[in-house]
Order: C-alpha cells, then structure tokens, then sequence
C-alpha cells in the first residue's frame, strides 16, 4: 500500500516564541544580490529592457489588488519542489473523494469507514449541507483558523482526520496536477510513501540492528528489499493509470495536468523506529535508482517530535551510510522546521548543519531556524558555495511556526547567497497557491521583478529534473546565462537553432527551462508591450 499521509499521529502542543533580536535586524535589511553575497564577485545582474518595463507595470498596480492577484497568477512560476500529495489537494476535493467512496465522518471531524453508525454521518452529506462541508473542511484545512493561535497541533492533526480519503494517488494528482500547470508551472515534484506497509514488515522481520551495514545486508538477503521496491513500481503503475484515467489524458479533452512533468520524493516517516526509519531510507534510495519516476528521499513528520529530535543525529548517519550505497538517489530534507520556546534551545544548533554536513542534502526544506544553528554564517556560506538550495514555504511556516515576516531567514539566506526557491508545502491544507507566496514574498521583503523572475528560475534549476541546465554554471547570480550550446538562440526569443535543439531535445531539464523562458518572453510582452 502507498501512503500519501504526511502524519497523522498527534504532536505535542507547542509553546512558541518569537526570533526577534539579531535575525529580525538582520531581515529588515533588504538582501544584497548574490553577486555581492560575502565571498562572491561574480558581476551584478542586467536588467533587458523587456524586464524593466514589466517591473515598471508592477508598480503601477499599487493600490489595485484585483489587478495585482492577476499579474501574480499569471507570472511564470518554475517548479513547486516541496509539496505533500494528500496535503497539497483542495479540501473540496478531499470532501469528493470521501463521499464517492462512502466514508463516515466522526464527532471529530474525522474520515472514517462505512458504515455509518451512531456518532457519525456519511460524507457525502457535505453534497447538500453547506454547514456541514464548511465544519469539515475547518477541520481538514488551516480554513478559519483563529489569527494569534499556534496552528502546529491543528495542522498537523488534519492529516489523521482525511488520511483516509487519500489513498487514490492517481487521483489525487489529477487534482494537485491541474492546479500547478493553472498556476503557471512547469514541473512537479511532491512526496509519498512507497510500499509503507510492505517498508514496515521488512522492518519488523529483520529487526533492527545498530551495525547499519549488516542491517543493510539483512535487509538485502533473499532479495526481500527488492520485493518491497517491486510493489512500489507496482503501486506507480497503477497510481499512473489511475491518473491518466481520472484527468482524461488519453482522450480528445485531456485535463491541462497531463502535460505536467511530475517526479515523486519518496518520504520517510522520522517519528517511527529506527528499523522502519531506515528501511523506508532504503526502499527510497533504490527505488530512486530503480524507476526513473522517483527522483530523491525525505523525512517527514514534525522535525519537534520526543522521538524525531532523540533519534535525528542516528537518521542523518542512516543516510550518510545509504548514500554511499545508493550515489544515484538525491536528498532533500525538512531541516531546521523548529522555533523557540518549540524545542530546547541546545535542539536548534545543529539539525540545518547535519542536515548538510553529515547525511549531505542537496536541498532543505523549511530551515527555519538557521540563525540559532552553532556558527550559522559558516553553515550558510557552506550552502551558498555547495549550492545547497532552501525551499521555502511562507505560509506552512507562519501557520505552524508563528515564523513570518522580519522573523523568518529568507533575506539572511539570501544575503549569503544561499539559493532559495519558493513552494507550497501543503497548499490544500494552508489554503493558498504558489501565486499567494510569490505575491506574499514580494510585498513583504520589498522583491523586484527580476527577483521574482529568478526565483522561478531557482525553482527549476535545483529541481531533480533529468539532463543538463539551460544555464551556465555559476551564472545564476548575475541573471542567468545560457550554456555555449544555446547562447545564439536566446531563451525566450523563439524557436531554437540546431545546436540548441539537439541540447533541448537530450535534456528534460533543459528543454522545461526553455518553455519557462518563452512563458516569461509573452508574459512580458503582455505586462510590459514590446517597445
């Protein structure tokens, strides 16, 4: 069975403070570019006329929000690289999905399965009950949410309450694949859980054992991890037709998700025993080298679990171990999703570093608490020169954290040229689209349009996309330049040359950079008019 849950086991209830002090000074200030990041002399970024004259038009829509949600919409928005299947579908379509298979919602608000007896009525009430739908989708979403609370235990105790209306992945990707590519993306990676009741009862008949190597071997023996990988194929396939089926992707009328290019993060579930943590690792890892459709593995449940935080030094270990083993899997990893007054403070020094140091991520999600970590400019100038990208999602950090605003390390990150790339974590959870925090990002740290044209390059360029980049290494901090094969087509500026489309055409990461370049191309025709 493939689990698409990102948890669904309650949290302890959080008492958070504020960061304030030396990281709100510091985020007041507005970033340097990354060409002027201490250490780097890479020239400052041009500005094409074109580019200019879209940034004139955004000014102007000052004071017009109905103007200003419409040219957010409708910007070119690269690639959402931290999402959560069953977190990232709309409530409403969650509701769907439990009455079309006729579950029961409980007195708390939770799906459970038929029948219905005392206590519970069926979902598919919502239908016709407008009061009932807006009590479940409360419950199932940050919808309403009272301003000034801790969400952390609200937010994350909805994941158990429709945990079972999730495990149609086909499905769920239909939804979630439609609502990237209408928000003006172009690729997708989103995490689920392979094989997980397979992943635990390897864990639980091998047993665990602290000599990771022969814990691995034991694992291997008889083929017995294999098998595990063999049903997540199995489980892909089947999720695959699933959704081509439910978005019409072989018919006259496919919906606009078919065309998107979706790659899955297999996730780990941190909170669990160390025999299931690794073996999950394990199943991840060679499942990424395995099924060209599986790109990297994560760790999910809150990083602020007693067992999460006792057991992470041992998990980011696991992983050094099974990278060396496994080379062609990547790593992304929640790292630093904490806050004061949330942890002990001797928990916030180190979880970003060994994220990065020990297990070697290639990217981090949230790393909310950088500037509580031991030497944090160190481990910041160690991301910016290793190109360790964080992905932020703004409004999952506020609604769980408190951690927005001058409080979060957006701007100290990109003072030290840490690449960032923004995404949604749980859009059908929070509430919101990538629109939303590309909207919120700009207002709130002041960002030009060239700043949200790069961070949608960001978005692709650090994504686990297959091939070579369009760019030119190390020419993202002055704007982007074409590698030598497409340095005479101008991204953007029509179709390809020769050389150019043969690099396109043998690379998959290449070729949906370009279609982002020609997107920005008539969208800064339309914004700004050609002169």
């Amino acid at each position: 069975m493939i689990s698409t849950h990102r948890t669904a086991i309650r949290p302890k209830s959080p008492l958070l403070a504020g960061f304030g002090g030396a990281l709100a000074l510091l985020t007041l200030l507005p970033a340097v570019p990354a060409a002027a990041a201490p250490g780097n002399d890479v020239p400052p970024r041009a500005v094409t006329p074109a580019e200019r004259r879209t940034a004139a038009y955004l000014d102007s829509l000052h004071g017009r929000p109905a103007a200003l949600k419409a040219f957010f919409k409708d910007l070119p928005k690269g690639g959402d690289l931290h999402n959560h299947l069953s977190g990232a579908a709309t409530t409403e379509y969650l509701i769907k999905l439990a009455s079309d298979k006729g579950l029961c919602i409980d007195a708390t608000m939770t799906a459970v399965a038929p029948p219905c007896g005392p206590g519970t009525r069926p979902a598919a009430d919502a239908r016709t009950d407008a009061a009932f739908q807006r009590q479940i989708v409360r419950a199932w979403s940050m919808q309403d949410f009272p301003a000034g609370q801790s969400g952390h235990d609200h937010f994350f105790d909805t994941f158990g309450k429709f945990g079972l209306a999730t495990w149609d992945r086909g499905k769920l990707l239909a939804d979630v694949a439609n609502t990237v590519v209408e928000q003006n993306q172009f690729y997708l990676e989103t995490m689920v859980t392979p094989a997980s009741d397979s992943a635990r009862a390897l864990a639980e008949e091998v047993g665990y054992d602290a000599d990771l190597a022969a814990f691995h071997r034991k694992l291997l023996a008889g083929g017995r991890l294999e098998r595990v990988v063999d049903e997540a194929v199995r489980e892909a396939d089947a999720g695959d037709a699933d959704f081509r089926k439910t978005a019409h992707c072989d018919t006259a009328r496919p919906d606009p998700g078919c065309r998107l290019p979706v790659r899955w993060i297999s996730q780990v579930s941190r909170g669990s025993s160390p025999a299931r943590v690794f073996t999950q690792m394990a199943v991840g890892m060679r499942l990424a080298e395995r099924d060209p459709r599986f790109v990297a593995v994560n760790l999910v449940q809150p990083e602020d679990w007693d067992s999460s935080l006792s057991n992470y030094s041992l998990q980011m270990r696991m992983l050094k171990y099974l990278r060396g083993q496994y080379p062609g899997a990547h790593l992304t990893l929640h790292a630093g999703e904490l806050a004061p007054g949330l942890v002990k403070p001797e928990d916030l020094t180190f979880h970003i570093d060994e994220a990065v140091r020990v297990a070697g991520a290639e990217r981090i999600g949230h790393g909310v608490d950088l500037v509580h970590e031991d030497d944090w400019q160190r481990l910041a100038r160690t991301m910016a020169q290793r190109q360790i990208a964080v992905e932020v999602p703004f409004s999952s950090n506020k609604q769980i954290l408190g951690i927005a605003g001058a409080e979060h390390p957006f701007n100290a990150y990109r003072r030290y040229g840490v690449p960032v790339v923004l995404s949604t974590d749980d859009p059908g959870v929070s509430r919101i689209d990538i629109s939303h925090e590309y909207q919120y990002a700009a207002k709130t740290y002041g960002l030009s349009y060239t700043e949200l044209k790069d961070l949608a390059r960001a978005s692709l360029e650090y994504a686990f996309r297959d091939g070579r980049s369009l760019w030119a290494p190390g020419s993202a901090a002055s704007g982007y330049r074409p590698v030598p094969a497409c340095a005479d087509s101008r991204p953007g500026g029509g179709r390809p040359d020769a050389r150019c489309a043969r690099y396109l055409a043998d690379s998959p990461k290449a070729a949906t950079q370009w279609r982002q370049e020609a997107a920005f191309a008539a969208f800064e025709s339309d914004h700004g008019g050609r002169r």
